[in-house]
Formats: C-alpha cells, structure tokens, sequence
C-alpha cells in the first residue's frame, strides 16, 4: 500500500505536536495537503514530500553522502515510491539503497522525524524538472554497520561528520539532544 496523504498528515501533526513552532514553517505542506496535492508524486509542484535518513554511526558521527546530481555532500534520502507504506520506511529504503547498508542493523529512534525541513530544488531541465520545493521528512536512524556498496549511479563517495558538520543548527540541536 502507498503512503497517503493521510499518512502524511498525521506524521506531520505528530511532528508539530513536538515542535509547534515549525508550524509557520510547514503550513505550505499543510495547505497543500488540504488542497488534495498528491504529496506523493514527484510530479506535483510547487513541492512534494521526500524521506531523508539521519544516520548516527557507532562513534556518535553522522553519515553523508555526495550526491552525483547535486556534487554536494547531503544526508540519505529521496523520492517516495509506490511500494513505501510509511515515510519511515521510504527513509530506510532510501538510507539503505543509497550506502548498501542492510536494513537489519539500522534501527529507528522513532516513528516521528526528527525534522521535516523544506528546500528548495534547482531546475533540471535533462529530466524537464521546473524549480521546485522539497518538504524532506528526516528521521534518525542508529547503526553498529559500516558504509556497504554505494549506489553509484546517485552516490559517488560517503563519509562520517562530526554533527557540528551540519549547517542547520536547529537540526543540530535536535540531533545532540537526541544522542545523550
């Protein structure tokens, strides 16, 4: 069964529930939800949703991959597809997909993200794809695993940071408090 927009909302409300003061932030996605957008469906503009992965690595680092099309050392993730029943599980799909870390020794930290974070996506006219919005669900993960076989045709290198590597200080944060 695909995720649905209800699925989607009720992840989003538990969300604000913990961070109400995302909700200014976030209410494109809400409005677009009421709207009846398929959030799904990277088709759909101005944005659509997106699962990312926050992997937190034995020694307490956090993996990054550099991604081909951007050249820019992001956090796991991607599109939903039609086989994902829950955003979690697009996350993991997508965490495991991309660093060929099996599924069996990544565990979640919870059912709700950690931060949803809305970004915008260059155009790409060889997929004749306008400028558009990315509202990325990311939820942490735990390994005791090492980095596997990349996806190579998304993911050219992969590495562990320190979380001070992460340019966005409220993701930071909720990533300390997390950890300890």
């Amino acid at each position: 069964m695909a995720i649905t927009a209800d699925h989607i909302r009720t992840t989003l409300a538990n969300y604000l529930d913990q961070h109400p003061e995302a909700k200014t932030e976030l209410g494109v996605v809400l409005g677009l939800l009421d709207d009846g957008d398929d959030l799904t469906s990277r088709k759909t503009l101005p944005g659509h949703v997106t699962a990312g992965a926050i992997l937190i690595g034995p020694d307490g680092r956090i993996l990054h991959i550099l991604h081909n099309a951007t050249q820019k050392w992001l956090l796991p993730g991607g599109h939903l597809e039609a086989a994902d029943d829950t955003l979690l599980q697009a996350a993991g799909r997508e965490l495991t997909e991309e660093t060929g870390i099996p599924p069996h020794v990544i565990n979640p930290h919870s059912q709700t993200p950690l931060h949803i974070d809305v970004h915008p996506i260059g155009a790409n006219p060889a997929k004749d794809e306008p400028a558009h919005q990315h509202f990325d669900f990311r939820f942490l993960f735990r390994t005791t695993a090492d980095i596997g076989g990349l996806q190579t045709d998304e993911v050219s290198d992969a590495v562990w940071r320190d979380v001070d590597a992460l340019s966005d200080s409220s993701l930071r944060d909720r990533i300390a408090q997390a950890i300890h």
